[in-house]
């Protein structure tokens, strides 16, 4: 198969060859370029340019020879030693406020990013001593921190210290200018602000401090490989190691500088395309760094601090009016938390730009139609075959600044919905991005792992992506709530045009290379002999391609299988563009699309409801070759109403409602993923076989406010489930916030713990959209701990 990269008109428009087909403003345009678009570091700036000027921010404590190694900062990890981080306020058009509680540092450093009207950004960097910090031996009971800052830049340009004449060996005095130019960018400079008056700086009376006082900014300039740039802790550690043999050398290691002299990084300002910038404090610091266009005016400090304040003020005015949290939980540290979590999540969007890995062999074990195919696809993947294609650009919110640092496709739905509210062009520009990376056969990989940095968080057996596989289509999710929230139709019409054909290859090709089979076996469905589907990339305990990894389902694995939540999101998929012919006015194709909605509506009764469990059901073939119902209670039984295709007038809703309700999946802290009667429950890797997940809760939340909000049979019961849920889910949420400073993965269904990947600020942020719901109780009620 030839690759082929299918472009959106729209996409990134300020930064690709579509801009001038774009759907919006010059301005719009111009006001997304800049941001801490690197989100798996702790502050990263970059454009969504593919190869341009990046800045990072790295740091530690340097009081004693023994622990820097371990404690400088620059990606975010799990359990580093911090109380918390993350964004206060963020909005990507003005910038936001980031807090990052260091307890392991001894130090809390806030990064507060602003953008100017001038087309410039500044960043000021703020370190506050705690309170808690613990003294170290050898030291004057003042907090020391060596920070250092990286200036890098990919592909053609260039970028450069200007070094004053009068400039000495020791290092550089006042403001610190960098100058570069590259063709995106034009000419620039890029300035780190001298110290501040209020700043101090080591003092110690070792005679390397006359060479090399610390009150002086170095800046070691590298030329190094180009795929290497993004490794800055590798390169600071080998140019601080120089500075170390240099002072062994010269003093012997019984006479060795304190260790905040030692650790420094060689002054060789000049040519190069890393450049490595380090200050080092006593106590409380703070200074700015200032990106300035060539035809535009530095900012001063005094420019800096109202542009952050600004930030604050239109953060706080639009989050009012937008997304403020609906009672019990409109007051107090909700409304910080419910911020917090908002920020972190738009704050988590980043531009990827690379290759990946991808396997597109026609060996076909991947068709899957045998018995023991699982067997036969392992050792096809066994092969290697993968080749790296590309370079993809990507925008994308990712789901975890720590651990999952890149695009996740049925994450991304998720993500958007809140963003949704905040600022529809975003959404859009990032669902853009996702169908710009779409292969001419209609398939976009579920994991988009572009470049080498990317691949550094990634295990090797998961890094290729196979053309075979599917994963949740949760951006039709997003469309349909673009749709219904449009403000802006004629925007949203014009964009939806552009995107209507790549929608339409998309949906086909998950029919397509889906399908369940529906002819060699004898199925119960009496409307469609064909809308039945089956995920393809299973093993015998997991499909991964479902998001749902180890959810139990039929053993063993049977290429006749039929699978409840696919078909249930290929209802949804088919009403989505259904809506979008319809909202573009396409009337034959909504006509052709909703006829395709309502035979799956259909047959996901016909073929997967068991009247003997009273529930939704995975179907496999027994060994009398006949289609049989396997139930393993849980969210997969629930599917279909989490995903719309269970109304108010459905015959099996109130079955569906009992389940939900009762003790198998109820729980003090939200729906169980898997019923504590299954005998699997708690078993093996229990990753979807009990834990409570924010994003599959959030859909019964809404689906039960529809039910409670509409006239039928089941509203009260429905409104009190609505109710007792959406307050046991923004608790259990709050409550580890406030305990552990972080979102998680997923929560512990009889605790109530946070567990798994800590800040999991993606889907787990759908915890804001619940908040901001109706309060159907009027303010009244508390947590249910029992079945309803």
């Amino acid at each position: 198969m030839v690759w082929k990269q299918v472009a959106v008109a729209g996409l990134l428009a300020a930064t690709t060859t579509h801009a001038q087909d774009s759907v919006f403003s010059a301005e719009s345009n111009s006001s997304l370029i800049w941001g801490p678009y690197k989100p798996n570091l702790y502050f990263g700036v970059r454009p969504t340019i593919p190869k341009s000027l990046t800045t990072s921010l790295l740091w530690s404590r340097v009081e004693d020879f023994q622990s820097v190694q371990h404690n400088v900062r620059h990606t975010c990890e799990q359990h580093e030693g911090m109380q918390g981080y993350g964004w206060d306020r963020y909005d990507p058009r003005t910038g936001g406020v980031q807090t990052i509680r260091d307890t392991g540092n001894g130090i809390d450093m806030e990064t507060n990013f602003v953008k100017f009207e001038n087309g410039g950004w500044g960043a000021r960097i703020k370190g506050t001593p705690r309170e808690d910090a613990v003294p170290m031996s050898g030291g004057d009971g003042e907090v020391k921190t060596a920070v250092w800052l990286t200036v890098s830049l990919e592909g053609l340009g260039s970028v450069e210290p200007v070094v004053p004449e009068e400039a000495d060996e020791a290092g550089l005095e006042g403001d610190v200018v960098f100058s570069g130019q590259t063709s995106d960018l034009g000419d620039f400079k890029l300035t780190v602000t001298e110290s501040g008056a209020a700043n101090a700086h080591p003092a110690h009376t070792h005679p390397s401090h006359v060479e090399k006082p610390l009150g002086r900014t170095f800046v070691h300039s590298l030329q190094v490989p180009e795929e290497a740039v993004w490794q800055a802790k590798a390169i600071l550690f080998g140019s601080m190691k120089t500075t170390i043999d240099d002072y062994v050398t010269q003093f012997t290691e019984e006479k060795m500088p304190p260790p905040w002299q030692t650790y420094t990084i060689q002054n060789r300002p000049g040519q190069g395309n890393m450049h490595l910038l380090q200050k080092t404090f006593s106590g409380a610091f703070q200074f700015d760094i200032l990106y300035t266009p060539s035809n535009a005016d530095k900012p001063l400090s005094g420019d800096v601090t109202r542009a952050i304040n600004r930030v604050v003020q239109s953060f706080d005015q639009k989050y009012k009016e937008v997304l403020q949290p609906s009672a019990p939980f409109n007051g107090g540290d909700h409304d910080r938390f419910s911020k917090s979590m908002f920020s972190n999540l738009i704050g988590g969007i980043g531009y990827f730009y690379g290759d990946q890995l991808i396997e597109r062999s026609d060996d076909p074990a991947y068709l899957e139609e045998n018995e023991g195919f699982w067997q036969e696809t392992a050792e096809a993947r066994s092969l290697n075959r993968a080749t790296p294609e590309g370079p993809y650009e990507l925008f994308t919110s990712v789901p975890s600044r720590p651990f999952f640092p890149r695009g996740f496709l049925w994450d991304e739905g998720f993500h958007l919905l809140p963003i949704v509210d905040w600022d529809p062009e975003v959404v859009m520009r990032i669902v853009s991005s996702w169908f710009g990376t779409m292969d001419e056969e209609g398939w976009i990989a579920r994991e988009q792992i572009l470049g080498a940095e990317a691949r550094g968080k990634v295990p090797q057996e998961f890094q290729v992506q196979y053309p075979h596989y599917a994963n949740p289509p949760t951006l039709f999710m997003t469309i349909e709530a673009l749709i219904d929230s449009a403000k802006d139709e004629q925007q949203v019409k014009a964009w939806l045009k552009e995107l209507y054909p790549l929608l339409q290859k998309n949906f086909e090709w998950y029919r397509r290379t889906q399908t369940g089979d529906m002819k060699t076996y004898d199925r119960p469905a009496s409307f469609s002999k064909k809308e039945a589907y089956r995920w393809r990339g299973r093993s015998d305990r997991h499909i991964l391609t479902s998001g749902l990894d180890d959810y139990p389902r039929a053993q063993p694995p049977h290429p006749g299988e039929l699978h409840t939540d696919l078909i249930s999101w290929m209802g949804m998929m088919a009403r989505s563009i259904s809506r979008v012919a319809a909202f573009i006015g396409e009337k034959e194709d909504g006509d052709r699309y909703s006829k395709i909605h309502e035979a799956i509506r259909r047959n996901i009764d016909d073929l997967h409801w068991s009247k003997e469990d009273k529930t939704y059901c995975d179907v496999t073939i027994d060994d009398y070759e006949d289609s049989v119902h396997v139930c393993h209670k849980g969210y997969i039984s629930i599917f279909p109403f989490m995903t719309g295709m269970v109304g108010p007038d459905s015959k099996h809703l109130g079955d569906v409602l009992e389940l939900i309700s009762g003790e198998e999946l109820w729980s003090w802290h939200g729906i169980r993923s898997l019923s504590q009667r299954d005998e699997l429950y708690e078993t093996d890797e229990n990753y979807w076989r009990s834990p409570v997940w924010m994003n599959m809760n959030y859909l019964i939340v809404r689906e039960l406010l529809a039910i409670a909000t509409q006239a039928g049979p089941h509203k009260v019961q429905a409104t009190k489930m609505y109710t007792a849920l959406r307050r046991n889910l923004v608790d259990t949420v709050y409550e580890s916030w406030l305990e552990t400073g972080f979102a998680w993965e997923q929560y512990h269904p009889d605790t109530g713990k946070g567990q798994r990947t800590q800040h999991f600020t993606g889907w787990t942020s759908l915890v804001v959209k619940i908040m901001g719901m109706p309060d159907l109780a009027g303010g009244a009620g508390g947590r249910v701990r029992d079945e309803l």
